[in-house]
């Protein structure tokens, strides 16, 4: 079986890795001329390290990134309110704990391994500009006219995807009124404002925040006016980042940048022998950390029912697992990842004291009781967005 895959992103080249270490032969065709450096999603849950470990690149990631055994919610006039210990997870997973890593360090992991594989081969500078359908397979074209074929294509082409459009499939959700703007800074937070996770929520019902920690930064991430020029957001941040905390000087910032953030999911994951994952299929705001995640488990979902058989004479078994996979991501992303993650939008900016004060009185009850911690973090780390059985001890090798 020859899978195409658009997008040398996080989810293309898992998909592509988890494929060719089954034996498929895989094409992954890259727009760009290199793999991209930007970072946004920097945060890998549980269930995506138990994926990336069985394919023999979690000790990598591990390496490279920073685990993370907590995360804290914080409150920008009273401090903190509560940090979860993913400890209370150790019966549910063989990683209790995050691990914070920007995804174009893990970009750089998946093409070395996936270099390892003859029957694997990655194409930059060939963007995807529009599919052909016929005979039982599915032709890549190229802006150019090149084509490439094979028996499927998986659309990682991103939040723009051209695969998506060529397709006509609607793309229908929300756009946030806030933009967000996030800073890279190697300023020494914790020195500045105490004991810091390396995640932590701050609520605020005038301007929340996240601080990140990655091994090259701290990031901050601030919401902004959707209708104000870039450059003036970008000339008041040192005011910004000086009221979260100020070091007498203006702060050392490497890299800001502004973009919008929408609530996405595409009207179906499969056309045909085509198949969308990742931000192709469904976008939503990065608070939790899920976009990327659930892109990599689409990506792990479908290499595993694409590589498990070929189709029958009349289309028949593998058809229909191919599109019950395809139904259950969507009805994941709807489901779970869109809502999880505009609660906790909603959350972060709340205004109404009485609903500001009782969320924050439940996330200090939360952190006192493991029970309830444990419900609450196999839910936030996806676990439960996986397994049937969430809540049940994991099975060790």
């Amino acid at each position: 079986m020859h899978v195409l895959i658009a997008g040398a992103g996080p989810v293309g080249l898992t998909a592509a890795l988890a494929l060719a270490r089954r034996g498929c032969e895989v094409t992954v065709l890259e727009a760009g001329d290199d793999l991209a450096a930007e970072s946004r999603a920097s945060t890998f849950h549980p269930p995506t390290l138990e994926m990336l470990d069985a394919l023999g690149v979690g000790a990598d990631l591990l390496a490279r990134g920073l685990v993370a055994p907590t995360f804290a919610y914080r409150d920008r006039r009273e401090g903190l309110i509560a940090e979860l210990d993913l400890s209370v997870l150790a019966e549910d997973t063989p990683y209790p704990y995050r691990v914070q890593c920007e995804q174009s360090k893990l970009c750089v992991i998946l093409l070395a391994h996936l270099a390892r594989h003859p029957a694997a081969r990655v194409h930059f500078g060939w963007p995807v500009d529009s599919v052909r359908q016929a005979d039982g397979g599915v032709v890549a074209v190229a802006e150019d006219g090149r084509e490439v074929a094979g028996d499927w294509l998986i659309a990682a082409d991103g939040a723009s995807s051209a695969v998506r459009r060529a397709l006509e499939l609607p793309f229908d959700g929300i756009t946030y009124p806030e933009r967000f703007l996030v800073a890279s800074t190697d300023e020494d937070l914790p020195v500045l404002l105490g004991p810091l996770a390396y995640v932590n929520y701050v609520f605020d019902p005038v301007e929340w925040s996240v601080l990140l920690r990655t091994p090259d930064h701290w990031r901050v991430l601030l919401p902004t006016p959707e209708d104000t020029p870039d450059a003036h957001e970008l000339g008041r941040l040192d005011g910004r980042l000086r009221a979260i905390a100020d070091p007498g000087r203006p702060w050392r910032v490497a890299h800001a940048s502004l973009y919008r953030v929408h609530q996405r999911v595409a009207a179906t994951f499969r056309q045909g022998r085509v198949l969308l994952a990742g931000d192709a299929a469904h976008v939503n705001n990065p608070l939790g950390g899920l976009g990327m995640n659930s892109g990599i488990h689409d990506a792990v979902a479908y290499a595993q029912v694409l590589a498990s058989g070929r189709p029958a004479p009349d289309g028949g078994e593998l058809d229909r697992a191919v599109t019950a996979v395809a139904d259950e991501r969507r009805r994941i992303a709807l489901t779970y990842v869109q809502e999880v993650s505009d609660q906790n939008y909603r959350r972060m900016r709340a205004t109404d004291p009485q609903l500001r004060s009782a969320h924050l009185a439940s996330l200090r009850a939360l952190a006192e009781d493991p029970a309830a911690a444990r419900a609450y973090l196999l839910r936030s780390s996806m676990i439960a967005s996986l397994r049937l059985d969430a809540g049940q001890p994991v099975a060790r090798a």
